[in-house]
């Protein structure tokens, strides 16, 4: 690796003007030095200006201010020195991975023979380990091979700087951590100079020589520098025992929570919360049971209040059927928070779905509350993956269809109270009255959050709800999840693939062993203090000790029989 710079930003700013004249400052005064050869991972907030920083380093943007230097010369415009991977695959999806590749490289390298174009395609299909689907479609392929046909056809062009915009963020978490072995393998054959933005710390520090962050918007900046010391290889499970690397985690982690902290994250409230018990809707509430049955009902349930009892579901194929969720057991305490883990496909999200009644069971049986649970209603709240709000409605509106429906019987007064104290509790109080269409992702989900907790449901079930989010907005959720949840101490189950956000947020942790036929694996018991704070956490001596024991796990199912059939 050279000392010299092979590209260099000095001043770069950049800002954008809105339809009514005001003027949006996104970056300021950028300054990095890259050496030849060296991978550089670019950390930041979500809006915070890094796809604008890496379009602009491609010549796909123009700075307002400053230059940005390759090799001492100011770029000009886009140039095959720099091959871009973006979030999304723009691949062709009625050409083969060869012929999307070929593309490329015939514009690029119209200097070589149709043989050694047609040699170099397959050498770059072959580097990101798709050899034997050069002739499949888009279509053909998974979310990960795509991805890596994206990279394959960047580093056909042959580029001085291999540009990746948040290339793995859209995958899920077994999938991103294989690509994400995949860019490393390239980095040690091809040598290249790597620029990656990414939101994603562990990723960073996987594959990175340097961690820059970048500052929240308006006018993000360069703040801190770190230098990744960590030896290579860097193996998940080995680095997270190591000392060094748990503190420059802890540094990067730390110095993003403050940075996260002075944009403001979880909101205080103006109002108290009315002290009115919701309307009982849940299903069978209104059904004659004998009254021996229901005075035992009326004492308060402690324990066993949410039970899973041979859990089994069973979907039709052509093929036969197919048990996807095979003798699923489990008992929780009321005001207990579970968190639910496993790889793609391990049947996760259908045992929520058959907990939120949405979803037929198909042997076995789950009661909450002295109920059995067979058809959805308020009393189990869930948030999705995607926010599911009414695009025409406000903030407000939309937490308030709930709120009208389980306390039909409290004064007009005290309803907008509940849904105000809220939607103020997830830092909304100043969008209230903002369409959900007109909002962020981050934003919608938050009201998704008010609206569950709005409804003072009996069981809080949260499928992958910051799934879609880059990890520092779901970092700031996260804290909304958190500091919401010690209010009420709703009995609560989240499916996640976040290890970091397993162990945060539960009293238990469940891993599940891969599908179909998926089951409990192993339970984990967390045993941290409550309120829990993320930079106290990592001081905790069992943190690390509980994250390297699900990450054995996940990777122990890795590469298990399910594992490699898939």
């Amino acid at each position: 690796m050279s000392d010299l710079p092979i590209l260099s930003l000095r001043n770069v700013s950049k800002s954008y003007s809105g339809k009514g004249g005001d003027t949006t400052h996104v970056l300021k005064d950028i300054n990095l030095d890259v050496r030849e050869g060296e991978f550089i991972a670019i950390l930041g907030f979500s809006g915070a200006g890094k796809t604008t920083l890496i379009s602009s380093i491609a010549g796909l943007i123009e700075a307002d201010a400053g230059e940005i230097l390759l090799r001492g010369k100011p770029i000009d415009g886009p140039d095959k020195d720099r091959g871009l991977v973006f979030q999304s695959y723009s691949l062709f999806p009625w050409l083969t991975v060869q012929q999307n590749v070929a593309l490329a490289v015939d514009v690029v390298h119209k200097d070589k023979s149709k043989e050694d174009r047609a040699r170099l395609v397959k050498q770059k299909v072959e580097l990101v380990g798709l050899g034997h689907a050069m002739e499949r479609k888009p279509a053909q392929l998974s979310g990960g091979m795509r991805q890596r046909v994206a990279v394959a056809r960047a580093l056909a062009m042959e580029p001085e700087i291999l540009l990746m915009d948040e290339p793995l963020s859209a995958l899920d978490a077994l999938t991103r951590a294989k690509l994400q072995d995949e860019i490393e393998r390239i980095r040690e054959e091809e040598k290249r100079t790597i620029i990656l933005v990414t939101n994603d710390v562990d990723e960073a520090l996987l594959l990175a020589d340097r961690v820059a962050v970048l500052t929240p918007a308006p006018s993000a900046t360069i703040g801190q520098i770190y230098d990744v010391d960590v030896a290579r290889p860097r193996d998940r499970e080995a680095v997270n025992d190591d000392a060094h690397f748990q503190a420059l985690r802890k540094q990067i982690v730390s110095y993003l929570s403050t940075l996260n902290a002075e944009a403001g994250s979880v909101g205080d409230s103006s109002r108290d919360l009315p002290n009115i018990t919701p309307l009982d809707l849940a299903p069978g509430a209104d059904t004659k049971l004998p009254q021996a049955y229901l005075d035992a009902a009326q004492s308060p349930v402690d324990k066993r209040y949410l039970e899973f009892f041979k859990l089994d579901k069973v979907y039709p194929t052509p093929n036969g059927p197919l048990k996807v969720v095979d003798d699923f057991n489990l008992i929780m305490d009321k005001g207990e928070f579970i968190s639910l883990i496993g790889h793609s496909g391990c049947g996760k999200s259908t045992v929520l779905t058959m907990a939120a009644g949405l979803n037929e069971i198909s042997g076995g049986g789950i009661v909450l509350d002295n109920r059995e649970i067979d058809i959805a209603g308020p009393d189990k709240a869930v948030v999705f993956q995607a926010p599911s709000l009414m695009p025409w409605l406000t903030a407000r509106q939309n937490v308030a269809l709930g709120v009208e429906r389980v306390y039909p019987h409290a004064s007009r007064s005290e309803r907008q109270d509940i849904v105000e104290y809220y939607l103020e509790r997830v830092g909304l109080g100043d969008s209230m009255d903002k369409m959900a269409a007109e909002m962020s992702n981050g934003m919608r989900q938050r009201v998704g959050i008010a609206r569950a907790f709005a409804l003072s449901p009996r069981l809080l079930l949260l499928d992958e709800p910051f799934g879609m989010l880059d990890s520092l907005t779901r970092w700031d959720l996260q804290d909304v999840l958190v500091e919401t949840w010690n209010r009420t101490k709703v009995t609560a189950i989240m499916v996640t693939h976040d290890v970091d956000e397993a162990i945060l947020l539960a009293d238990r942790v469940v891993m599940m062993t891969n599908g179909p036929n998926a089951t409990i694996g192993k339970i984990l018991e967390v045993d941290l203090p409550r309120p829990r704070d993320r930079k106290a956490l990592l001081d905790h001596p069992k943190f690390y000790q509980y994250r390297q024991e699900v990450l054995h796990f996940l990777a122990e199912y890795d590469h298990g029989p399910a594992a490699k059939a898939a």
